[in-house]
């Protein structure tokens, strides 16, 4: 599904997509946090027909609502596919010798055998980082691997 993303200047982004019947939906994130939920005229994609303003506590609700399941039931699938993996969230704390290098300077792949499959940063998941990306303090780190070489890449996160 195409996913179609737009600045809007002095107010945030706007995520918008098509359903399978036409219908444009969107989301539009507000610098402020605030989340309006929108909904586009059926006739002209371009009008917007409905605008729901969401807290962000509505806009988790909603998310876990429409997402939760299905991101559980994925997981599970998962889970039976490749017995004996596990996938971790390990956080870089400020001081760790990583923060502010490169992905590629840990050698986590060759070191401990585990994957660096994304990070998420200020609730914005960025999935398979390249080489080159570089951590920050509080990004999240998500690893799939075993429990031992998942363990692995938290010590060499947290120690070098």
């Amino acid at each position: 599904m195409n996913v179609d993303e737009t600045a809007l200047p002095g107010i945030g982004l706007r995520h918008d997509f098509s359903t399978r019947t036409g219908r444009r939906i969107g989301v539009v994130s507000h610098h402020s946090g605030r989340r309006d939920l929108v909904v586009y005229d059926a006739t002209d994609p371009d009008s917007c027909a409905e605008s729901i303003a969401l807290t962000a506590e509505e806009g988790d609700v909603l998310s876990e609502l429409l997402g939760a399941p299905h991101i559980v039931e994925k997981l599970a699938d998962l889970s039976r596919a490749f017995a004996g993996l596990v996938g971790e969230q390990i956080t870089i704390l400020p001081g760790s010798p990583y923060d502010g290098r490169r992905l590629g300077d840990t050698q986590a792949r060759t070191r401990t055998s585990a994957s660096i499959v994304a990070v998420v940063r200020d609730r914005q998941v960025l999935a398979s980082p390249r080489p080159d990306f570089r951590f920050q303090a509080e990004d999240v780190v998500v690893v799939v691997g075993t429990p031992e070489n998942t363990a692995a890449v938290g010590e060499l996160l947290r120690s070098g």
